[in-house]
């Protein structure tokens, strides 16, 4: 790619962040917050990469941390533990962080935050979601969408609600926002069936990240163990085959949009996949691949100061207590 293509993008990749945090998800970022009681602080992970005062692109989390989702806000990303639901925030500009909530005994997956500093958290196999206070890691809400099996994986948030996925279910799970952002009630969820196009496959992972379309009126949802994207109707549940000729998105993971790029996150092929859409998200053409020698078994993918974050989940890896885990930096395309 030449210099000039790339300032371009990255400089799109920035207008879009600018007017995310004018709108919808992004967090407050002016300073930590609190520690909530009990919580311990984890400061002092340390960079594992710098370049004199350079933005690190490899981060330390915790020892045996096993993350799963991340969502940023200003210089902060936000982590989940798959393994204990423990919510980790570290700092992007100096590879500094601190558990922010504590262990909850289910796991913490797919994550959004928006821009009053609340944090959307997908439960996995506890069939649930919780939205988290950024600044003092209390719980605001909770949310129990579905018994087992069911396995909720990812979230995404729009300007009047929050939709789930469950990776066991052809479900979306939605979670209204009332007048400035007012959290529903326990049980003021609806499910939303999938129909058309979309048909649960097998008993492996089938709905994994969701997204937005360019358009801002649908969603974009891929399924892992087939590789195939879907553009979903919020309103009906309807579904439609996403037409990307030439490529399949086998073991996709996290999605993220950027004006009309979606990056797919496939993770046990170590890649993310670029996608070039159109405004509708029925189509699109592969733009290209970023890889990076960092990844391992990379899940999700956020962006902040101009760049691409991803967490390393490391499945191939036998998880300890003492195993480590890291988070890779990498350049939109």
């Amino acid at each position: 790619m030449n210099r000039t293509t790339r300032t371009v993008l990255t400089t799109t990749l920035a207008v879009t962040l600018a007017m995310t945090v004018a709108a919808a998800p992004v967090a407050h970022a002016a300073g930590p917050p609190a520690s909530p009681d009990g919580v311990p602080a984890l400061g002092g992970v340390p960079a594992v990469a710098r370049a004199g005062a350079a933005r690190p692109s490899v981060i330390s989390l915790p020892d045996g941390f096993q993350p799963e989702g991340i969502a940023t806000a200003g210089r902060y990303a936000y982590f989940g533990s798959r393994a204990t639901g423990a919510i980790y925030r570290a700092d992007l500009v100096n590879g500094s962080g601190r558990l922010l909530s504590p262990a909850t005994g289910t796991p913490s997956l797919g994550l959004e935050v928006d821009h009053r500093g609340r944090l959307f958290v997908a439960g996995g196999t506890g069939g649930d979601a919780r939205v988290v206070d950024t600044r003092t890691g209390a719980v605001l809400a909770s949310y129990r969408f579905a018994a087992a099996p069911t396995f909720v994986n990812d979230v995404v948030l729009t300007e009047r609600a929050a939709y789930f996925t469950d990776s066991y279910r052809p479900v979306l799970y939605r979670l209204p926002l009332g007048r400035h952002g007012a959290l529903p009630s326990a049980a003021g969820f609806t499910t939303i069936p999938l129909t058309g196009d979309f048909a649960q496959v097998g008993t492996e992972i089938n709905l994994n990240g969701i997204a937005r379309t360019p358009d801002r009126a649908g969603l974009i949802v891929v399924r892992s163990n087939t590789g195939t994207l879907f553009r979903v109707d919020p309103a009906t549940g309807g579904t439609t085959t996403v037409d990307v000729p030439g490529h399949t998105f086998t073991n996709g993971d996290g999605l993220l949009l950027v004006g009309r790029t979606l990056y797919v996150v496939q993770n046990r092929l170590n890649q993310i996949a670029v996608v070039e859409l159109n405004r509708a998200g029925t189509a699109g053409r592969l733009a290209g691949l970023i890889t990076d020698p960092n990844f391992d078994v990379p899940t999700t993918v956020a962006a902040a100061l101009g760049r691409l974050y991803l967490p390393n989940a490391r499945f191939t890896t036998p998880p300890t207590e003492t195993t480590p885990y890291t988070v890779i930096a990498v350049r939109p395309r």
